[in-house]
């Protein structure tokens, strides 16, 4: 059931608009007594999930309690990062999610499920975990608000994954995100329906119903004088409302090349990717646009860690990109990796495979920790001067002295393929 949608490839929605648009929507819902909100962490800043929730907050005042962002196994909020994102929201509504304790089990999905999607590659059951406050609150409405985008894991970002993984538990986005991996990136990202979201939709189908989750979701693209705009908002309760959006989303994020690029180079914002857990969307947004013996050069001026989770970051330093055979290698051989396959997922999406170079210019990463998980290191301050975000356009770029690269501002609002790589 939809509730509002609006967006086109050439739309940009002001502040106004999806203003009028959200409140379209809860208009049509009727008054509610107690409304929980779970927008995206600061991670996903360009979302305009944080205007959202405001708009939501004075839209319902004291009947909005609570709002849960959906970190998944992501550093939670600081509260510089909520004034940043939320502006005008009371900091006092916001809840941690512990994704390790504070989890409700609502059902698992059988094994048997799970090996028939995955055509085998994995045979082990799933658990549809939420955070307890999604059922101990007794709210009469779950706003889930965030971005469809093209993703890593589950092939299009949102919809019953905001719930399932973003307040979820570390069992279920550990084996989320190895079956995606196991399964293969390329076979998964700008895909609206995979094995993953086959897994996480049964999950919301069979165990999560009940839920009064109505879901919000943006469509956000890059223009071409390489600034943001919204093209769309849509609002429901079930799967059309994210069909719709994610259709939107593979003509707004997607970019579909006639030739496999030789140099890519990759800025990454400093106050949205401090780690390589996030930053590695420069590797895997971009894996089936380079070409082989290709190069990628990533400017990453936030970074200072590995992972976002502090077992996750010990587990790269210790095991590296070193690509799928090794990895599912030492999955078998290593109970700490077997414990935590999110990581052992990160691995293997942070390898080129082999195929191209990659080139981290750390902001305070060390050459030796970068060396360490097989990745090259470079100055920041030479590459920041040699490939300038301020002087490049979005794509392609032939600099002053002839060379010729392909520059991205975001990889977080994209994916780039070139066309005879991408079989649909």
């Amino acid at each position: 059931m939809l509730l509002y949608q609006r967006g086109s490839e050439r739309e940009s929605l002001s502040d106004k608009e999806l203003k009028q648009g959200l409140y379209t929507a809860l208009d049509r819902l009727g008054p509610r007594r107690k409304v929980l909100v779970i927008p995206p962490d600061a991670t996903r800043y360009h979302s305009r999930a944080g205007e959202l929730t405001r708009f939501a907050f004075e839209y319902y005042g004291q009947h909005l309690t609570d709002i849960l962002p959906a970190i998944g196994t992501h550093s939670p909020l600081t509260g510089s990062e909520i004034e940043m994102m939320f502006r005008g929201v009371p900091r006092d509504l916001f809840r941690e999610h512990d994704w390790r304790r504070g989890l409700i089990t609502l059902g698992e999905v059988p094994a048997e499920y799970v090996r028939q999607v995955s055509e085998g590659l994995v045979d082990y059951s799933w658990p549809a975990q939420v955070n307890r406050l999604l059922v101990e609150g007794s709210y009469d409405l779950i706003l889930s608000i965030g971005q469809v985008v093209p993703h890593e894991v589950i092939g299009m970002a949102n919809y019953t994954k905001n719930i399932l993984v973003g307040t979820g538990g570390a069992d279920g986005i550990n084996k989320s995100h190895y079956l995606g991996a196991v399964y293969g990136m390329e076979r998964i990202m700008g895909r609206i329906d995979t094995p993953v979201r086959r897994v996480i939709n049964y999950a919301s189908d069979h165990f999560a119903k009940d839920l009064p989750i109505v879901y919000v979701h943006t469509v956000v693209g890059m223009t071409e004088e390489g600034s943001l705009a919204t093209r769309g908002l849509f609002i429901g309760r079930d799967i059309e409302c994210f069909t719709k959006a994610a259709e939107l989303s593979l003509k707004v994020n997607f970019t579909i090349l006639d030739a496999p690029l030789k140099k890519v180079v990759v800025y990454l914002d400093p106050s949205e990717f401090k780690s390589t857990w996030l930053g590695n969307k420069s590797i895997y947004r971009t894996r089936m646009a380079i070409e082989d013996g290709g190069e990628l050069i990533v400017l990453a001026p936030g970074l200072r860690k590995f992972g976002e989770d502090k077992e996750i970051d010990r587990l790269i330093r210790k095991y590296g990109y070193v690509g799928t055979p090794d990895v599912l290698k030492l999955v078998k051989e290593n109970d700490d990796l077997k414990a935590n396959l999110s990581a052992a997922a990160h691995l293997i999406h942070g390898s080129s495979e082999g195929r191209f170079s990659i080139t981290y210019c750390p902001g305070s990463l060390k050459r030796e920790e970068i060396e360490s998980v097989n990745f090259k290191y470079s100055g920041l301050l030479a590459m920041m001067e040699r490939y300038d975000p301020e002087k490049m356009k979005e794509g392609y770029n032939t600099l002053p002295g002839g060379e010729e690269i392909y520059f991205i501002s975001n990889p977080a609002v994209g994916l780039w393929a070139c066309r005879e790589g991408f079989k649909n």
